[in-house]
């Protein structure tokens, strides 16, 4: 199994390419349902959550991801707080779905914070799409997001160049969805076949 990590900023179009791979025929594993399960009522995580930050994340007793999501992009320390929790819980979440896949393909990791939880090493190849800030803040005002809030998740990730530089593999994703499928073939069909005959 050639397990690799793809990564990229909010807004760069990584859910994108996962679901090219996906239809291509990969495995995918994405790392923000993992954290999204991991704190649904009634696990650890939920309680750990609500401890943490109070009743006023629930919302019909559930945990209010956006209201949870303004409170700590907005203050760096809950945002470590809350991190603390959920990095731990989505990590064996991922260990545990690795032991459970069957076969010898590929199965790609959808991870944002690749290089804000130090992960790249245990991974065999990365790749990060990677996108113009204009055209990431564009598309989340697209997707209904406010100024402030995309400012406030943009910053709270790695910047472009650290995702580069601990990237095996580039895609600028700039222009249309065909050329970013373009990229995602050119990985399936010509790179990954290479990397899984020399790990054997």
């Amino acid at each position: 199994m050639l397990i690799v990590a793809l990564t990229g900023g909010i807004g760069s179009g990584k859910s994108l390419a996962a679901q090219h791979f996906a239809e291509l025929g990969a495995q995918v594993i994405d790392a923000d349902q993992l954290a999204r399960v991991a704190i649904e009522r009634g696990s650890a995580g939920f309680d750990e959550v609500v401890a943490t930050f109070g009743d006023e994340i629930l919302r019909d007793g559930d945990i209010d991801r956006r209201l949870l999501g303004e409170l700590v992009f907005n203050d760096a320390f809950a945002r470590r707080k809350l991190e603390a929790i959920i990095h731990p819980l989505v990590r064996a979440a991922f260990e545990l779905a690795l032991s459970r896949t069957q076969g010898n393909g590929v199965l790609i990791y959808e991870i944002p914070l690749l290089v804000e939880t130090d992960a790249a090493s245990r991974f065999d190849y990365v790749v990060t799409v990677e996108s113009d800030l204009e055209v990431r803040r564009q598309r989340l005002k697209d997707r209904g997001m406010r100024e402030p809030e995309i400012e406030a998740r943009i910053c709270a990730q790695a910047t472009s160049d650290q995702r580069v530089s601990s990237a095996d593999y580039v895609i600028v994703n700039n222009g249309s969805t065909d050329e970013l499928l373009h990229e995602v073939e050119h990985l399936w069909k010509s790179v990954f076949p290479l990397l899984q005959r020399e790990k054997g």
